[in-house]
């Protein structure tokens, strides 16, 4: 045998190994466990991707860990990772991405909480949502993919924070309305008519102080109610505490209540549609606390 047959089966018994450990290798890659199958992350090892849910539930809480690895984000890309069955869903802090097509036909949805951490939600993220009449993007969240609500019929309230700076086209898209998109930031940069197409009957609302709303080309109402600290409605009236609520339309706005402000922690009292551009808020509970900080919201 001469040496040049030696190498030559050497390559060939090197080939062989490398094929042979191939699939080990891939397996080490995934996993599953509390319901979940998963990916773990190429980057980061200690993380993993929600690939499938695999339980009966229709209620789900995403777990933070999974066999001691941290569930970083939800979806493949390439399907739903639930079933049509799925009503309500709460996503953890430690998830920093939403993948294209993590919730699409679970067409039963009707409630979504979307943790702290989350930076992208991916283009059809929740397409063919029928049911969900409501959604709050949360601060964090930088970006928001095409058609990633597209199709979701019911839609009627769609509240986005102001850390988002760049929406897909078509990312609103098949909304029958009517809808309010509620900005609580500036607009973002690629804002245009063509994130609401085929959408009927939808006002954008922003608010006092943020810029760039005149240069979009979509009409954007400007949702200005405040708290009236003088006058006749404000103050202790049959051991309530109230004051009226003004504005230049007939806004729906949420009253809100803390009583640290250095550690604020916010709750919602109630809903009022103002008539006539105007509306009175009383609290009973009012002194239940030793101090009481109001604000307003959106719906």
């Amino acid at each position: 045998m001469n040496p040049r047959t030696i190498i030559s089966l050497l390559a060939k018994a090197l080939v062989v190994a490398v094929l042979l450990a191939a699939p080990a290798t891939m397996h080490a890659q995934s996993g599953s466990g509390d319901d979940f199958d998963y990916s773990i992350n190429p980057g980061n090892t200690k993380t993993i991707t929600i690939t499938n849910y695999t339980g009966a539930n229709s209620v789900v809480s995403i777990p933070t860990n999974i066999n001691s690895l941290t569930v970083s984000g939800i979806g493949n890309g390439v399907d739903s990772v639930f079933s049509s069955s799925l009503t309500s869903i709460t996503i953890p802090d430690s998830v920093t991405s939403i993948a294209a097509l993590a919730f699409s036909f679970c067409s039963s949805l009707t409630n979504v909480t979307i943790g702290k951490g989350v930076t992208n939600i991916g283009s059809a993220a929740f397409e063919l949502c029928t049911s969900l009449s409501s959604i709050t993007i949360p601060n964090g969240v930088t970006s928001i993919g095409s058609f990633a609500f597209d199709d979701c019929f019911k839609m009627t309230n769609v509240t986005i924070a102001q850390s988002v700076t760049n929406i897909g086209d078509d990312a609103f898209q098949g909304f029958n309305g009517p809808t309010g998109f509620y900005f609580a930031g500036n607009a973002p940069a690629n804002f245009s008519i063509l994130l609401f197409e085929e959408s009927e009957d939808w006002t954008v609302y922003y608010l006092p102080g943020t810029t760039g709303w005149g240069d979009t080309g979509v009409p954007a109402t400007l949702w200005n109610p405040r708290i009236q600290t003088s006058g006749s409605g404000f103050g202790i009236s049959n051991n309530q505490f109230g004051f009226n609520i003004t504005a230049t339309n007939k806004f729906t706005v949420v009253v809100e209540a803390c009583s640290n402000l250095a550690k604020p922690t916010w709750t919602r009292l109630q809903t009022l549609t103002l008539t006539n551009d105007s509306t009175h808020f009383s609290d009973p509970t009012w002194t239940n606390y030793s101090a009481r900080y109001y604000g307003l919201g959106y719906p």
